[in-house]
């Protein structure tokens, strides 16, 4: 029997929690170690931390913090935010981490994710795929939160990712972010057909119905 996995996706901003809208108007929300305190309560499976800041200002998310998470969480936890090099993931599972979450190295360099998935193992390497539209291109892969779009559409990436050995995605959609409105449900089902790991939708959900909206 399918059943789905519920997967908070917190976001750290000079760090504290924050939230967002489209990836603008980040506004803070709390503590994250209580936050991972409330989610062993309500028996999250899994919980995934981004630094959203890492990537833009030339840095690696805390290791402290990773290590504060893994003495916290009662459920695998996986985190990104800076990752550019083999070592740098080597750190994060040392810290207590089970998964890497690497998203504009990724597109930068996608041989980094065979490089990191011969390395460390597909089932540690997820990639997280921030998705928009651009003016008479369609959909892209954008970067560097939300600022530099790519070549790729998100079907065209999504591919490419589990031929480099991504063990799973994360598909985020930068238009439904924080608007709590629901998923972008076509482009989560164009990319669910079109590999065969697993894909977490990113981006939307407000209410139940919104997740029972998301299966197939």
């Amino acid at each position: 029997m399918f059943r789905p996995r519920i997967i908070p996706v917190l976001l750290l901003k000079n760090d504290g929690l924050a939230k967002s809208i489209q990836f603008k108007s980040h506004n803070y929300i709390g503590d994250p170690i209580n936050a991972v305190k409330i989610f062993n309560d309500l028996r999250a499976d899994e919980l995934v931390f981004l630094d959203i800041d890492a990537s833009r200002t030339g840095r690696l998310i805390s290791l402290d913090f990773v290590k504060d998470v893994g003495e916290e969480a009662n459920m695998p936890f996986a985190v990104g935010g800076g990752i550019r090099s083999l070592e740098d993931i080597h750190a994060i599972i040392s810290a207590g981490a089970e998964k890497v979450v690497i998203g504009s190295a990724a597109v930068a360099n996608p041989t980094f994710i065979r490089e990191a998935a011969d390395a460390f193992g597909s089932s540690t390497i997820c990639v997280c795929m921030d998705v928009k539209r651009k003016y008479f291109s369609g959909q892209k892969v954008w970067t560097l939160n939300g600022t530099k779009a790519s070549s790729y559409s998100p079907v065209e990436f999504a591919v490419r990712m589990e031929q480099q050995g991504a063990g799973e995605l994360i598909v985020q959609s930068i238009e439904r972010d924080g608007t709590m409105q629901g998923y972008d449900i076509d482009l989560v089902k164009s990319i669910s057909e079109a590999v065969s790991i697993p894909v977490v939708a990113l981006g939307g959900a407000g209410r139940m119905e919104h997740l029972k909206g998301s299966l197939p």
